[in-house]
């Protein structure tokens, strides 16, 4: 996979990178390698790190990688990033980096099993109410300083990558092959995956059999664990439209062609994409998340600009969902008399996140594993959703190769019990200022289900 970026996705990884000089400092002292798994948690919530920023997160846990024995690799991704700015911008700013860590410990004959957690939190104000809930404030790859939060549960996946580590060293012999660790940066962006396998990943690192990783869950009590086969997160696609027109007066809007009307008849048309054309049992998302236009009451601008967020599954889904918002876009354009290259600009973002697909062979497999850790009264089966998740694209690197993600249910189970009452409070979802998991058996289970999972999938036989 070797893309060339454009501009305006470079622009949000340079303006989240660059902001690394002015973001608040962090204690540079800190040694996990001497520390229980909560006090890990408890450092990295309250030290959140927003995308292209993780300097600190990935340091300390490098640090305790090699003092496990690893062959330790980081800033995975700089160059990538380096590249780019200098290219779109002449210039590279002080603090711009790609933070990925890759770990690699061979023990043996085996299978390659490669395990993920990614690194970077959001720009949040924390209101958990945590004794080390997150103080800290930054700049955001948007150029806006506030705070700082890891509100979808990074540091658990890092925290929990980290207790894998320890386990599946302390049990060298239960397993043979070799293990490759990846903290990855810039999840949040959906760059950081992309920055890893085009500077060499799987090229310079040993190319895995198999690829797994968690995702902490917001609905669901600690201790258990969810788990699906196929599809289980969308394609996630940005498309920006420019709607042209001719402004004039508010008065006299028979002198003017009214790009507003047009960019109205385009929201309405786009809904058909997805009840008309595609099939109701094909998944598929077209969001207009924001139109912006005009100066004043009275007078008829010349442009629109429209801002979408686009779902699927599918990947032939996908090509019809975005094929058809441009001919729709053009074609309300040409009712309304334009042509030629006053008809809207329409523009796929950069920033694409492939859908999840989890192997079902594999799924079946690490299933009857997971049972055996949490049991089989603590399995879920998920619901498949429309977000993204850019670990999707490391098993779509041809050959492709198998992959699973599942899901840790993190909430404390009084406030789950009291979510369900009637007139009880909704849980907070991934994203919220008030998510908080519960760290011991959240963390406790993910290690387990981690370590578990790898040591059956890292035997001589495969």
């Amino acid at each position: 996979m070797k893309r060339t970026l454009k501009a305006a996705c470079i622009t949000a990884a340079i303006l989240a990178a660059s902001a690394c000089a002015t973001g608040p400092a962090t204690a540079q002292n800190f040694d996990t390698s001497n520390k229980s798994l909560r006090e890990v948690y408890e450092y990295l919530h309250a030290n959140p790190e927003l995308s292209f920023q993780e300097r600190n997160s990935s340091r300390i846990l490098a640090a305790e990688m090699k003092k496990l024995g690893f062959a330790v690799t980081e800033n995975v991704g700089d160059a990538w990033v380096k590249e780019r700015a200098m290219k779109n911008y002449g210039k590279v700013e002080d603090g711009v980096g790609g933070y990925g860590v890759v770990a690699v410990m061979e023990n043996g004959e085996g299978p390659t099993v490669m395990i993920r957690a990614d690194m970077d939190g959001l720009p949040v104000v924390e209101e958990t109410g945590r004794a080390y809930a997150s103080t800290k404030r930054d700049v955001t790859w948007d150029g806006v300083e506030g705070g700082v939060m890891h509100a979808c549960g990074h540091d658990i996946h890092m925290t929990a990558w980290l207790g894998t580590a320890r386990n599946l060293v302390a049990r060298k012999n239960d397993w043979s092959g070799t293990l490759v660790m990846i903290l990855q940066p810039a999840e949040e962006l959906g760059l950081g995956a992309m920055s890893m396998l085009e500077s060499g990943l799987f090229e310079d690192f040993p190319r895995p059999d198999y690829n797994i990783a968690l995702h902490d869950n917001a609905a669901l009590p600690a201790g258990q664990i969810a788990w699906a086969p196929g599809f289980v997160m969308a394609n996630v696609d940005s498309v920006d439209i420019t709607v042209k027109g001719r402004g004039g007066h508010g008065a006299y809007p028979h002198d003017t062609i009214d790009p507003v009307v047009i960019a109205a008849r385009i929201v309405g048309s786009l809904q058909t994409l997805v009840s008309r054309e595609l099939n109701p049992q094909e998944p598929g998302v077209v969001t207009v998340g924001a139109i912006n236009a005009g100066t004043k009451h009275n007078i008829i601008p010349n442009e629109v600009t429209m801002m979408l967020t686009v779902r699927s599954y599918a990947d032939e889904t996908r090509e019809k969902l975005l094929s058809g918002i441009e001919r729709i876009a053009k074609a309300e354009a040409m009712v309304a008399g334009l042509d030629g290259d006053m008809l809207p600009i329409v523009t796929r973002s950069d920033q694409y996140t492939p859908a999840s697909y989890n192997d079902p062979e594999l799924t079946a497999r690490l299933r009857t594993v997971l049972e055996g850790v949490v049991g089989a009264e603590n399995m879920v089966a998920a619901t498949p959703t429309m977000g993204g998740e850019d670990f999707a694209r490391y098993g779509r690197e041809e050959p492709r190769i198998p992959s699973m993600m599942f899901w840790l249910g993190a909430v404390p189970q009084d406030v789950f019990d009291a979510s369900r009452q009637p007139g009880g409070k909704p849980l907070p979802s991934l994203h919220s200022s008030e998510f908080y998991p519960d760290p011991d058996p959240t963390i406790e289970t993910g290690v387990a289900a981690m370590t578990a999972s790898a040591i059956d999938l890292l035997q001589a036989g495969g």
